[in-house]
Protein backbone atom coordinates (compact mmCIF):
# COMPACT_ATOMS: atom_id res chain seq x y z
CA UNK A 1 0.00 0.00 0.00
CA UNK A 2 1.78 3.35 -1.04
CA UNK A 3 1.82 6.31 1.91
CA UNK A 4 -0.64 9.05 1.92
CA UNK A 5 0.28 12.32 -0.20
CA UNK A 6 1.68 14.67 2.82
CA UNK A 7 -0.70 17.73 3.39
CA UNK A 8 0.23 20.64 0.88
CA UNK A 9 1.75 23.23 1.90
CA UNK A 10 3.42 26.64 0.64
CA UNK A 11 7.06 26.43 0.72
CA UNK A 12 9.38 29.61 0.48
CA UNK A 13 12.55 27.40 0.97
CA UNK A 14 14.82 27.35 -1.99
CA UNK A 15 15.58 23.54 -3.64
CA UNK A 16 18.67 23.12 -1.48
CA UNK A 17 17.27 24.33 2.26
CA UNK A 18 14.65 21.81 1.39
CA UNK A 19 17.35 19.71 0.79
CA UNK A 20 19.47 20.21 4.17
CA UNK A 21 15.53 20.24 5.91
CA UNK A 22 14.97 16.31 4.58
CA UNK A 23 18.75 15.37 5.19
CA UNK A 24 18.19 16.06 8.89
CA UNK A 25 15.09 14.94 8.97
CA UNK A 26 16.33 11.13 8.19
CA UNK A 27 19.32 11.79 10.60
CA UNK A 28 17.03 12.44 13.33
CA UNK A 29 14.88 9.23 12.26
CA UNK A 30 18.09 7.32 12.24
CA UNK A 31 19.50 8.76 15.16
CA UNK A 32 22.01 6.77 17.20
CA UNK A 33 21.75 8.61 20.63
CA UNK A 34 19.67 6.83 22.95
CA UNK A 35 15.75 7.73 23.31
CA UNK A 36 16.30 8.53 26.47
CA UNK A 37 19.15 10.90 25.79
CA UNK A 38 17.45 12.06 22.37
CA UNK A 39 15.21 14.74 23.50
CA UNK A 40 18.22 16.34 25.51
CA UNK A 41 20.18 16.65 22.48
CA UNK A 42 17.29 18.08 19.79
CA UNK A 43 19.52 21.12 19.01
CA UNK A 44 21.79 18.59 16.76
CA UNK A 45 18.59 19.23 14.42
CA UNK A 46 16.88 22.09 14.89
CA UNK A 47 17.73 24.47 11.88
CA UNK A 48 18.40 28.40 12.20
CA UNK A 49 14.78 29.33 10.90
CA UNK A 50 12.87 27.03 14.00
CA UNK A 51 15.63 28.01 17.17
CA UNK A 52 14.44 31.62 16.04
CA UNK A 53 11.51 30.86 16.13
CA UNK A 54 11.36 29.42 19.46
CA UNK A 55 13.08 32.51 20.94
CA UNK A 56 10.45 34.64 19.60
CA UNK A 57 7.47 32.91 21.38
CA UNK A 58 9.79 33.20 24.63
CA UNK A 59 9.59 36.79 23.65
CA UNK A 60 5.65 36.74 22.72
CA UNK A 61 5.56 34.84 26.09
CA UNK A 62 7.31 37.32 28.72
CA UNK A 63 5.11 40.16 27.45
CA UNK A 64 2.31 38.90 29.03
CA UNK A 65 3.12 37.87 32.19
CA UNK A 66 2.64 40.87 34.14
CA UNK A 67 -1.45 40.68 32.03
CA UNK A 68 -3.77 38.09 33.52
CA UNK A 69 -5.77 35.68 31.10
CA UNK A 70 -5.46 32.78 28.88
CA UNK A 71 -3.27 31.84 25.97
CA UNK A 72 -5.48 30.99 22.33
CA UNK A 73 -4.10 29.87 19.12
CA UNK A 74 -6.03 30.03 15.94
CA UNK A 75 -4.77 27.38 13.72
CA UNK A 76 -2.65 24.81 15.48
CA UNK A 77 -2.21 22.26 13.20
CA UNK A 78 0.83 20.20 14.16
CA UNK A 79 0.55 21.23 17.53
CA UNK A 80 4.16 22.99 18.03
CA UNK A 81 3.47 26.23 19.63
CA UNK A 82 0.95 24.82 21.87
CA UNK A 83 3.86 22.81 23.49
CA UNK A 84 6.18 25.89 23.20
CA UNK A 85 3.76 28.05 25.18
CA UNK A 86 2.96 24.80 27.95
CA UNK A 87 6.67 25.11 28.50
CA UNK A 88 7.11 28.30 28.58
CA UNK A 89 4.38 28.53 31.44
CA UNK A 90 6.03 25.90 33.32
CA UNK A 91 9.39 28.18 33.23
CA UNK A 92 7.85 31.52 33.50
CA UNK A 93 5.29 30.70 35.73
CA UNK A 94 5.23 27.66 36.71
CA UNK A 95 2.43 27.72 39.35
CA UNK A 96 -0.26 30.47 36.92
CA UNK A 97 -2.67 27.52 36.73
CA UNK A 98 -5.07 30.20 35.83
CA UNK A 99 -3.10 30.54 32.26
CA UNK A 100 -4.87 27.77 30.36
CA UNK A 101 -3.60 27.39 26.74
CA UNK A 102 -6.43 26.98 24.26
CA UNK A 103 -6.13 26.05 20.80
CA UNK A 104 -8.77 26.53 18.09
CA UNK A 105 -8.36 24.09 14.32
CA UNK A 106 -10.13 21.93 12.35
CA UNK A 107 -7.61 19.50 12.04
CA UNK A 108 -8.27 18.63 8.23
CA UNK A 109 -7.00 21.57 6.63
CA UNK A 110 -8.59 24.64 5.35
CA UNK A 111 -12.40 24.39 5.46
CA UNK A 112 -12.60 26.67 2.66
CA UNK A 113 -10.85 30.46 0.62
CA UNK A 114 -12.19 33.19 -0.33
CA UNK A 115 -11.08 35.58 -3.08
CA UNK A 116 -9.31 37.86 -0.81
CA UNK A 117 -7.15 34.81 0.21
CA UNK A 118 -5.38 35.07 -3.32
CA UNK A 119 -5.06 31.77 -5.93
CA UNK A 120 -2.18 30.40 -4.00
CA UNK A 121 -4.28 28.14 -1.44
CA UNK A 122 -7.04 26.55 -1.88
CA UNK A 123 -9.61 24.23 0.72
CA UNK A 124 -7.94 21.08 2.31
CA UNK A 125 -4.19 22.69 2.47
CA UNK A 126 -2.31 22.63 5.68
CA UNK A 127 -4.00 19.61 7.04
CA UNK A 128 -2.45 16.96 9.47
CA UNK A 129 -2.28 12.92 9.66
CA UNK A 130 -5.75 11.80 10.49
CA UNK A 131 -6.08 10.94 14.38
CA UNK A 132 -3.95 13.98 14.84
CA UNK A 133 -5.57 15.91 17.24
CA UNK A 134 -5.74 12.80 20.08
CA UNK A 135 -2.08 12.45 19.62
CA UNK A 136 -1.74 16.16 20.31
CA UNK A 137 -3.99 15.74 23.43
CA UNK A 138 -1.53 12.66 24.61
CA UNK A 139 1.67 14.92 24.17
CA UNK A 140 0.32 17.86 25.38
CA UNK A 141 -0.72 15.79 28.33
CA UNK A 142 2.58 14.38 28.86
CA UNK A 143 4.20 18.00 28.70
CA UNK A 144 1.41 19.21 31.37
CA UNK A 145 2.63 16.05 33.45
CA UNK A 146 6.00 17.82 34.05
CA UNK A 147 4.82 20.94 34.88
CA UNK A 148 3.91 21.83 38.32
CA UNK A 149 0.37 21.49 39.46
CA UNK A 150 -0.16 19.05 36.95
CA UNK A 151 -3.52 17.42 38.15
CA UNK A 152 -5.06 20.68 36.88
CA UNK A 153 -5.79 20.47 33.21
CA UNK A 154 -4.15 23.24 31.81
CA UNK A 155 -4.69 23.01 27.64
CA UNK A 156 -7.79 22.36 25.68
CA UNK A 157 -8.03 21.39 21.52
CA UNK A 158 -11.12 22.42 20.24
CA UNK A 159 -11.60 20.96 16.82
CA UNK A 160 -14.11 22.43 13.88
CA UNK A 161 -14.14 25.52 12.01
CA UNK A 162 -13.53 28.25 14.60
CA UNK A 163 -16.10 31.01 12.90
CA UNK A 164 -19.07 28.54 13.86
CA UNK A 165 -17.43 27.29 17.31
CA UNK A 166 -15.57 30.35 18.89
CA UNK A 167 -18.65 32.60 19.72
CA UNK A 168 -20.34 29.60 21.48
CA UNK A 169 -17.02 28.33 22.88
CA UNK A 170 -16.89 32.05 24.21
CA UNK A 171 -20.18 32.07 25.75
CA UNK A 172 -19.77 28.91 27.67
CA UNK A 173 -16.95 30.48 29.15
CA UNK A 174 -18.05 33.98 30.32
CA UNK A 175 -14.98 34.60 32.33
CA UNK A 176 -12.41 34.62 29.32
CA UNK A 177 -9.68 37.25 29.81
CA UNK A 178 -7.53 36.71 26.63
CA UNK A 179 -3.71 37.86 27.13
CA UNK A 180 -2.18 36.21 23.63
CA UNK A 181 -3.87 35.35 20.36
CA UNK A 182 -1.75 34.19 18.14
CA UNK A 183 -3.47 33.58 14.57
CA UNK A 184 -1.92 31.54 12.21
CA UNK A 185 -5.12 30.96 10.00
CA UNK A 186 -3.65 32.34 6.93
CA UNK A 187 -7.06 33.26 5.79
CA UNK A 188 -9.27 36.21 5.61
CA UNK A 189 -12.65 34.52 6.75
CA UNK A 190 -11.52 33.22 10.13
CA UNK A 191 -9.08 35.58 11.13
CA UNK A 192 -11.80 38.05 10.76
CA UNK A 193 -14.26 36.23 12.12
CA UNK A 194 -12.66 35.29 15.28
CA UNK A 195 -10.87 38.91 15.80
CA UNK A 196 -13.90 40.36 15.82
CA UNK A 197 -15.54 37.59 18.46
CA UNK A 198 -12.50 37.84 20.68
CA UNK A 199 -12.73 41.98 20.60
CA UNK A 200 -14.83 42.02 23.87
CA UNK A 201 -12.62 40.08 25.76
CA UNK A 202 -9.56 41.79 25.19
CA UNK A 203 -7.53 44.16 27.48
CA UNK A 204 -4.98 47.01 27.42
CA UNK A 205 -1.53 44.76 27.26
CA UNK A 206 -3.04 41.98 25.38
CA UNK A 207 -0.69 40.80 22.54
CA UNK A 208 -1.95 40.05 19.18
CA UNK A 209 0.29 38.07 17.20
CA UNK A 210 -0.27 36.83 13.47
CA UNK A 211 2.15 34.51 11.14
CA UNK A 212 1.61 35.80 7.82
CA UNK A 213 0.82 39.71 7.72
CA UNK A 214 2.45 41.64 5.37
CA UNK A 215 2.39 38.11 3.11
CA UNK A 216 1.87 37.88 -0.49
CA UNK A 217 1.12 34.34 -0.48
CA UNK A 218 -1.75 35.15 2.41
CA UNK A 219 -3.04 38.37 1.78
CA UNK A 220 -5.93 37.72 3.21
CA UNK A 221 -4.72 38.04 6.81
CA UNK A 222 -3.56 41.64 6.56
CA UNK A 223 -7.00 42.47 5.00
CA UNK A 224 -9.15 40.99 7.99
CA UNK A 225 -6.66 42.90 10.45
CA UNK A 226 -7.17 46.47 8.71
CA UNK A 227 -11.20 45.93 8.78
CA UNK A 228 -11.29 44.81 12.48
CA UNK A 229 -8.05 46.25 14.05
CA UNK A 230 -7.27 48.81 11.82
CA UNK A 231 -3.37 49.32 10.92
CA UNK A 232 -3.03 53.09 11.94
CA UNK A 233 -4.11 52.11 15.62
CA UNK A 234 -1.81 49.72 17.16
CA UNK A 235 1.90 49.87 16.49
CA UNK A 236 2.83 46.73 14.78
CA UNK A 237 5.91 45.22 15.92
CA UNK A 238 8.10 42.16 14.43
CA UNK A 239 11.47 40.32 15.69
CA UNK A 240 14.25 40.93 13.58
CA UNK A 241 14.92 36.85 13.25
CA UNK A 242 12.03 36.07 11.70
CA UNK A 243 10.48 37.56 8.12
CA UNK A 244 6.79 37.13 8.56
CA UNK A 245 5.69 36.50 12.27
CA UNK A 246 4.55 40.01 13.65
CA UNK A 247 2.39 41.11 16.99
CA UNK A 248 0.64 44.25 18.13
CA UNK A 249 0.13 44.78 22.33
CA UNK A 250 -3.30 46.27 23.05
CA UNK A 251 -2.54 49.92 24.73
Amino acid sequence: MSEPAPPRVIVGSTSAEVDDKLALAARLRACEVPDRELLDNLGLFLTRQTLARILFMQKLYEQILPVHGVIMEFGVRWGQNLALFSALRGMLEPFNYNRRIVGFDTFSGFPSVSELDGGKVRAGDYGVADGWKGRLEEILGIHERNAPIPQKRKFELVEGDATQILPAWLADHPETVVALAYFDFDLYEPTKACLEALLPYITKGTVLAFDELNCPEFPGETVAVREILGLSRHALRRDPSNPLISYMVVE
